[in-house]
């Protein structure tokens, strides 16, 4: 499995394992899926508070109990700030959100705590309190936030001990506006609209790890491009670069992310573990820049 380096710094795979669907699993089918994806290379696990009410954070702990020598091979992930239908990020709010995914996880730390999704009544010097509090006790090791633009990320950087090392953001081949508007740059159209502050360039710049969260979706939630109807261009040059390199359509979308020299790392939200084994193999390929640019336009993206 390919390393990057989160926040420039922590070695962890290039392909995560978002958990947001195992609350359902049964332990034995939620453990062959993390065992497997754990074989494949991937020892990174992003979770939430809100996933499954809770709940796919106990399916994970009860999956890993049998082997609790595993927790200091991966590194574990969770967001919080969601809850009643706000965004919430008040010191009280986040020190409680820990305490109840470190009881459900059964695990004394979290390597990474992510804010999820902006919340305009933050006070960054609480959130800056509640970190390091966080960060002294050992409870949280690491620090990210969800969709937040730069200046955002700044505003709270002011104030904390540690920089965010971490910003999760919606990309896939049919989710592009963070690159279209850096290509279209002085166009009067709309890909040139920048509706994020140039947040892959100043991940960039600042060592931020951008992980891409849906790389199968298009619009929000809409539905997997792969396979689709709607997009036959794209599928097209999916499925011969899939048997140019042996691999399947959905292992090419991730490769086309991780192609990327900004060093996203992807999170897979699939509970099929034929396909965690399938997708992983995107790790060991590397499209050319031409491969690159035609999946991108086979997307329906111009440039100028």
């Amino acid at each position: 499995m390919k390393q990057i380096l989160i926040g420039g710094k922590i070695p962890a795979s290039a392909i995560s394992l978002g958990c947001m669907r195992i609350s359902g699993m049964s332990k034995k089918d939620a453990e062959t899926l993390l065992r497997t994806a754990i074989d494949e290379g991937i020892n990174f696990f992003d979770h939430a508070d809100i996933y499954g009410g809770g709940k796919s954070e106990e399916v994970f702990a009860n999956a890993l109990s049998d082997t609790p020598s595993l927790r200091d091979k991966i590194f574990i992930q969770s967001k919080c700030a969601i809850h009643d239908g706000i965004y919430d990020f008040s010191k009280e709010h986040i020190l409680r959100s820990v305490e109840g995914s470190l009881k459900r996880l059964k695990t004394d730390h979290l390597d990474f705590l992510l804010l999820h999704r902006p919340d305009t009544l933050m006070e960054p010097e609480e959130v800056a309190e509640a970190f390091s509090q966080l960060k002294s006790s050992g409870k949280v090791l690491h620090f990210g936030v969800s969709n937040q633009k730069p200046l955002q990320m700044e505003l709270l950087n002011r104030c904390l001990d540690e920089k965010l090392l971490v910003n999760q953001l919606q990309l896939s081949l049919c989710h592009t506006g963070m690159i279209d508007s850096g290509l279209n740059v002085n166009m009067q159209i709309d890909r040139a609209r920048d509706l994020d502050g140039s947040v892959l360039e100043y991940c960039r710049l600042n060592q931020v790890t951008i992980q891409a969260w849906s790389p199968f979706q298009y619009g929000f939630f809409e539905g997997v491009f792969i396979g689709n109807e709607k997009f036959p261009e794209l599928n097209k040059a999916l499925e011969r670069l899939a048997e140019q390199y042996s691999v399947t359509p959905s292992a090419i979308a991730i490769v086309w992310i991780l192609r990327h020299p900004a060093k996203i790392q992807a999170i897979l939200g699939t509970t099929n573990v034929q396909r965690v084994k399938d997708i992983c193999k995107a790790s060991e390929i590397a499209l050319t820049r031409m491969e690159w640019y035609e999946l991108y336009k086979a997307a329906g993206n111009q440039l100028p």
